[in-house]
Order: C-alpha cells, then sequence, then structure tokens
C-alpha cells in the first residue's frame, strides 16, 4: 500500500520516487514499493518456491516492521535479494527465517535436497543493519555490493543445525553454512554474531574488506578463499573478533588448480580464539586437499600479525600454525610477532621461511 507524502507536478508529470512512502506486506505490493524511497518491511511468509527480491531506488530507506519467512520447497533460490545504491535497510532486529530443518541433510549444497543458495544476496551500497537470519538452507549472505557498504549488528544463528537429523548419518544437519560470502570491494562487518556449520567469513575476491568486532561460534573459522583463477585479494582487516569451537581460527585457502591469482596485505589484530579443533592458523595452497601437494598459480604476500596480538588456543592433538606453500608462491617477510598460540603441537611449515617473529 502507498500513501502519497507529497506531489508535485511538472508539464503533467509526477516527480516520482522521492514524494511517497510504501508499506509491503506481500509479494503483490512489491512492484509498486519499490518506486518509492521510504518503504516499510512488514511481516509476512513468502510463498513456497518464490523469493522477496527489492530491485531499490537510489537512497532508499527500507524498515522492517515484522518477521519474515519463507514456505518450504526443494529449488535454487535465493529466498531475499536486495540491490541498490545508498541504501538504509534497517531490520529493527526482525529475523528471516530460512526454514532449515526442512532442507538440511548433512551435505549442505554439494549434494542431497536442492536447497536456497543463497539465503540473503546483498547487492546494495550504504549501510545493512540490526537483522537476524535463523536457519539458512545453505549459505547465509551473498555480498557483492557496487560501492561502500557497512553491515552492522547482524545475528546468524544457525545453531539448531549443529544436531545430526534422520537424514544427515549422525553428523550436523546444518552443511556449508557460511555466515558471509563476500566477492566485493570498500566492504565493513562488524559488530556481529555468527553461529554456523561453515565459514564465518569467506572472502573469494575483494579489495578493502574490513571484518572486526565480531564473534564466530561452532564453525571452519574466518576464511580467504577458496581462491580461484584469475582473482585479486588485498587490504584485508581481520580485527578484535571472537573465535570459539571452530576448526580454525584462521584460514587462507586456495586451489591447487588456481593460476593468475594474487593474495597480499592481510592484517590480524586484537583477536581471541579459543577451542580450536584442527588448526589455530592453517595457510593451504593445496585446496580442496588439506596439506596436499600444493599448487604455484595464486601468489601469496604481506600477511602480518600487528598489535595488539591476536591469542589463539588449540586443542590437544590440533596444529598451532600450518603453512603449505607452493614453490616460490609465498613471498616477501610475514611479521608474526603479535601472533601468540597455545596447546596442541607444531605443524608444518612448506616451501616458505619468510615468518618472522613467531615460532611454534
Amino acid at each position: 500500500m502507498i500513501s502519497i507524502l507529497s506531489a508535485l507536478l511538472l508539464s503533467g508529470a509526477t516527480l516520482a520516487n522521492a514524494a511517497c512512502s510504501a508499506t509491503i506486506s506481500s509479494l503483490a505490493d512489491v512492484a509498486a514499493a519499490v518506486k518509492c524511497t521510504s518503504i516499510t518491511l512488514n511481516g509476512f511468509t513468502v510463498p513456497a518456491g518464490q523469493g522477496l527480491t527489492l530491485s531499490l531506488a537510489t537512497g532508499t530507506t527500507v524498515t522492517m516492521n515484522g518477521d519474515i519467512s519463507f514456505g518450504n520447497q526443494s529449488w535454487a533460490g535465493p529466498l531475499f535479494t536486495v540491490s541498490g545504491t545508498s541504501i538504509t535497510f534497517n531490520g529493527n532486529g526482525h529475523k528471516f527465517d530460512g526454514g532449515g530443518p526442512f532442507y538440511w541433510d548433512g551435505q549442505g549444497i554439494n549434494g542431497g535436497t536442492q536447497k536456497p543458495d543463497p539465503m540473503m544476496k546483498i547487492k546494495i551500497s550504504g549501510t545493512f543493519e540490526n537483522v537476524k537470519v535463523v536457519n539458512s538452507p545453505g549459505r547465509v549472505f551473498s555480498v557483492g555490493n557496487p560501492a561502500p557498504l557497512t553491515m552492522t549488528g547482524l545475528v546468524v544463528d544457525n545453531s539448531q543445525g549443529d544436531a545430526p537429523n534422520s537424514k544427515s548419518g549422525g553428523l550436523a544437519a546444518g552443511h556449508n553454512t557460511d555466515g558471509f560470502d563476500v566477492s566485493a570491494n570498500d566492504l565493513t562487518i562488524q559488530n556481529s554474531q555468527v553461529h554456523n556449520q561453515d565459514d564465518c567469513l569467506a572472502i573469494n575476491k575483494g579489495t578493502n574488506i574490513v571484518f572486526k568486532g565480531n564473534s564466530c561460534t561452532g564453525g571452519h573459522g574466518i576464511s580467504i578463499g577458496s581462491i580461484d583463477s584469475s582473482v585479486t585479494v588485498s587490504g584485508i582487516v581481520i580485527s578484535g573478533n571472537t573465535i570459539t569451537n571452530n576448526d580454525q581460527a584462521f584460514r587462507i585457502k586456495m586451489k591447487s588448480s588456481a593460476t593468475g591469482s594474487t593474495v597480499s596485505n592481510v592484517t590480524y589484530s586484537g583477536n581471541t580464539a579459543t577451542g580450536m579443533r584442527q588448526f589455530g592458523v592453517l595457510i593451504d595452497q593445496s585446496y580442496p586437499s588439506t596439506l596436499g601437494t600444493p599448487g604455484t598459480g595464486v601468489i601469496l604476500s604481506g600477511v602480518n600479525f600487528v598489535a595488539p596480538a591476536s591469542t589463539i588456543s588449540v586443542n590437544s592433538g590440533a596444529d598451532q600454525v600450518a603453512v603449505n606453500c607452493g614453490k616460490n608462491a609465498c613471498t616477501g617477510s610475514w611479521n608474526w610477532s603479535n601472533l601468540k598460540v597455545s596447546g596442541g603441537v607444531a605443524g608444518p611449515i612448506t616451501n616458505f621461511a619468510g615468518i618472522t617473529g613467531f615460532s611454534q
């Protein structure tokens, strides 16, 4: 439903967008509402097999006024897509519920039941804040912003997927539930919480990305990669995060088959990780293997731990640090004097002697 706040007629034409506000209470309201720059998103259930897509006018403000859920149906997705420039999207603490238990089978997006993936496709610049997402079928946020974007105060809660179900063969029912999959430039993700069964953050490509003040529970840690061919990643800041009971705290994973890619200028500071199950830090150029035969097509440089120190505790039998580089593919000098790791055992460091200020 649209209410006209003001109308200005010029030569018989109405100046659109800036003159109206709108309310979305069903998919039927969307087409008219996105012509306005002030939108209230009420709670409703999106019919099974359909997504909620908001292609917004420049400068639009969207305010959530209720929870959004989605009917259950096996299809490709995504469930929610928002696009536009200079957008303010405020969830006011309301949630998107992906209905994960209907889909979860321990196989994620690799097999089994087809799952809508990603659940939330974010293609805006501006701010996206105060949104809760629960029970995503697969990956949660796929981020590809067209200009600077700040994502803040978000909650991803897939904790229900930790338990096995009748279809998961004793494994966690949730799988491939990445919190943030990022292919973007000029992005800040801050003050958010993720409980999932895969990467808290996975940076596939992009520059000038900041991930700060977040908490990551239960998954695979904070990752760069997996890095494929012809990809640039640079200017990454990982600071002030808390990582709890993950497979590893920090991972840079590069495909062994990749060519023509670079990862550079990655900085970690002030992070705290406890209960790491497999590694404290894992840098591996043999993906999808782990510590297999590394490739040489991704040049990795400038990976540093700066003040304040990042502290990691790993479980008994876990590797403190493992670095697996292809010949001449890890370059330069890396200052790790502000990395402190306790517990576990020393891991292998292969084909690289450039780490300074740290020993295990």
